[in-house]
């Protein structure tokens, strides 16, 4: 099974911590790429202030923070 979400993330953001607590609640944990924003300038630049950020790999659509759980299903 391959993956099909980013999660951007940093280490130690509590609102990441909570994005990814819904997100293993609605999609499978396997299919879920967590990606620490801080080694990048690129990712920093983009989502920096914006983390956590959703990202669905078939098509880019994202979901930034604040998203609930009926939002992360109706990405699926």
């Amino acid at each position: 099974m391959s993956q099909a979400f980013i999660l951007y993330s940093s280490e130690g953001c509590h609102l990441c911590e909570q994005a990814l607590e819904l997100c293993y609640q609605q999609l499978d944990p396997a299919r879920i790429k967590i990606v620490d924003i801080v080694d990048d300038d690129d990712l920093v630049a983009l989502y920096g202030v914006h983390i956590p950020v959703l990202e669905r790999l078939t098509d880019g659509q994202k979901l930034f923070w604040p998203f609930n759980a009926q939002q992360i299903g109706e990405l699926r």
